[in-house]
């Protein structure tokens, strides 16, 4: 339990078990915390790093506009100091696009690459089946960012959770200590929207990550995670996909045992295949 400075930035981070080292990438709104269903599981066969990305929870959030290129460079740095490095990493949401923009840059920092549902909308932008869905998710995102930038945090913060994320009447519902992260962390996701080439990711240079990897989608979760996954999986050469039946965009929270089955499988099958 400690920070660590990297990047210019000091990060929350937290380290438990031994073996293979497993690097675990929060999403967006969430901090370290939101592994908490599978960390303990996962120790008993890795090497776990968990932190809070910055901006979020007990790390530093700088002033000014960010970009996820410095998410990429906090995770990178994070895990050359900290001896992670190479690394089997799984990560989440907004955490799969930065562990995969990293994976397109710094391929060798890599053992493998577990990615569940990254919001890289702007590869599937010209998908004409797409564009309705889309657009009203948009209309949905400026509306909570409005509030968040009016200050009005808990406004912003129960229209993500009810319209975006989890549905009506879900705000209330959830675990207080969960609640107050959202708040916390509301900013941080402003300014993640806020950053030009959040949504991208240069499909050509991903290529360039010819290591083991896994792309997973939920059932439950909207349309074009799919197709995410689908152009995600074209480009990587190794890749594999999974998906997770009945769960949606956080099965580690939803469905920690098929979710820690997963880790484990991936890894054991990509340790065979290594020479």
């Amino acid at each position: 339990m400690a920070r660590v400075g990297v990047n210019g930035v000091e990060l929350y981070c937290e380290t438990a078990g031994d073996g293979d080292p497993l690097v675990l990438v929060h999403g967006s709104w969430g901090d370290h915390n939101n592994w908490t269903p599978v960390l303990g599981a996962l120790a008993e066969r890795f090497r776990v790093l968990v932190y809070d990305r910055r901006g979020h929870s007990l790390s530093e959030r700088p002033p000014g506009q960010g970009n996820r290129t410095e998410d990429e460079d906090d995770l990178a740095a994070l895990m050359e100091t900290l001896g992670y490095a190479p690394a089997y990493v799984a990560a989440n949401s907004f955490g799969a696009s930065t562990a995969l923009g990293l994976a397109a840059r710094r391929p060798e920092l890599f053992r493998g690459l577990i990615a569940h549902e990254p919001p890289l909308l702007g590869i599937v932008a010209d998908v004409p089946e797409l564009q309705p869905l889309m657009t009203d998710a948009a209309k949905k995102i400026e509306s909570v960012i409005a509030h968040l930038r009016a200050g009005e945090t808990l406004a912003g913060a129960r229209e993500f959770v009810e319209e975006v994320a989890l549905g009506p009447g879900m705000w209330e519902r959830l675990p207080d200590p969960v609640r107050e992260t959202f708040l916390r962390n509301a900013p941080t996701f402003a300014d993640e929207q806020s950053d030009p080439n959040w949504a991208g990711l240069d499909l050509d240079r991903l290529a360039g990550y010819t290591g083991p990897a896994l792309l997973s989608k939920g059932t439950e979760s909207p349309p074009w995670f799919a197709t995410i996954v689908s152009r995600l999986s074209a480009a990587l050469p190794q890749a594999r996909t999974h998906t997770f039946e009945g769960a949606g965009h956080i099965p580690h929270v939803t469905h920690p045992d098929d979710y820690v089955d997963l880790v484990t499988g991936f890894v054991e099958g990509a340790a065979r295949r290594s020479p």
